[in-house]
């Protein structure tokens, strides 16, 4: 069998997908020995099935640095990933996101108030990446001036090609240790400055939190600053951008936006749909297993493609059609089952307020004449590296 089909066009993945859920919907690359699924059913079973899908990163070794992930939310099973899960959930609920409006309605007003008399802007840079990172930030006790430094990291993890064998998702080592060496040395001198001296942010928080009876270990503790960097800026960042290029393709749409608010909510979900930030997931088969008419040896290395999930014409009528009121809208952006995202409720509420601000502020927003779009180096991550932008300045 020949090697899957390289994704010539970054901005179109879709029809590579497409191409994929038609001939080899469950693709075996031979040289790699990675398997790629790319029918939701398929992309749903792996990423819900903990049992014989696996999170654990193959061959990790905790001891090092170079894995930050190795031990955090998204590379561990139950019982662990239970009780890693429990001690930050606290920090995600609906009641303590939505304690957030405010604070973020404020960032973005003072990000979006030296642009709005100009009539342009990037606005990757000066809107959707410094809003979320000012926000995980704020949230993890981070100083201000160390902000940039956490973009680069960022940039970084998402930037690897398709996972091989040992590359076991966003934090496995892929030529990029230095960034992950860096940012480990960073968390470590955060964390025992939050051991000395405690505050109220979430590396205190858990610092001091027990499972059983037992701390976070080393790892354990950044594993989750790790985590929470990324997760909490990279999607969010993406889902802003991606937001913005979906709306501004489709004329009218805007306008029905700005007379509607109400439709905000239903428009996020489907740019979900539609231009997954996340657009692929890591798994291992725990045990033999099958997948359509494909037997998995136990041991393998998975690929589930959300972003083929998400087009798949089984499940979304006229997939490639960007429908803002779509319903229902069963989408796979955020994962599934017990590795669903668990800061989605953070992504929703900053894109919809800062969407809602770009709307209603930036008349007449459209893409800058003679913009070239360029896709950020990643298959893990759709997000573009800037989105000029115009608008009917005051």
């Amino acid at each position: 069998m020949t090697r899957v089909p390289a994704i010539e066009q970054p901005l179109n993945p879709f029809r590579h997908y497409e191409a994929m859920r038609r001939s080899q919907p469950v693709f075996h690359d031979q040289e790699s020995g990675v398997w790629h699924v790319y029918r939701y059913d398929d992309v749903q079973r792996v990423l819900s099935e903990h049992s014989t899908f696996s999170s654990r990163m193959a061959g990790d070794n905790p001891s090092g640095t170079g894995q930050l992930f190795a031990a955090s939310l998204i590379n561990t099973d139950p019982p662990r990933h239970r009780q890693l899960r429990s001690l930050v959930t606290q920090a995600f609920t609906p009641r303590a996101v939505e304690a957030l409006a405010p604070r973020i309605a404020e960032i973005t007003d003072a990000l979006l108030a030296p642009a709005a008399p100009l009539g342009t802007m990037d606005l990757i840079e000066e809107l959707a990446y410094p809003l979320p990172v000012i926000v995980i930030a704020e949230l993890m006790g981070i100083p201000a001036a160390d902000r940039d430094r956490f973009k680069k990291w960022s940039d970084v993890i998402v930037s690897q090609a398709r996972p091989a064998p040992d590359e076991s998702g966003p934090g496995a080592p892929d030529g990029h240790g230095t960034a992950h060496h860096e940012m480990a040395e960073y968390f470590i001198g955060m964390i025992e400055e939050r051991r000395r001296r405690p505050g109220n942010d979430l590396i205190s928080r858990l610092l001091a939190a027990q499972i059983d009876g037992q701390h976070l270990n080393a790892v354990e503790l950044l594993g989750f600053c790790a985590l929470l960097l990324v997760a909490g800026n990279e999607t969010t960042t993406n889902l802003i951008g991606n937001a913005v290029l979906s709306f501004t393709e489709r004329p009218g749409t805007i306008e029905r936006l700005r007379a509607g608010p109400a439709l905000m909510p239903d428009a996020i979900e489907e740019v979900l749909r539609y231009r997954s930030p996340v657009q692929s997931m890591y798994r291992v088969a725990a045990a033999d297993t099958t997948l359509g008419d494909r037997r998995i040896p136990a041991g393998s290395p998975l690929v589930a493609w959300i972003g083929s999930a998400n087009r798949d014409p089984a499940h979304f009528p006229s997939p490639d059609a960007f429908d803002i009121q779509r319903s229902p809208n069963r989408h796979l952006a955020f994962g599934q089952g017990i590795h669903f995202c668990l800061g989605a409720p953070l992504a929703r509420l900053e894109a919809r307020i800062a969407l809602q601000a770009v709307i209603s502020r930036l008349p007449g927003l459209a893409l800058a004449p003679g913009t070239q779009l360029e896709r950020m180096e990643s298959t893990i991550i759709y997000g573009l590296k800037q989105i000029p932008v115009t608008w009917q300045a005051a």
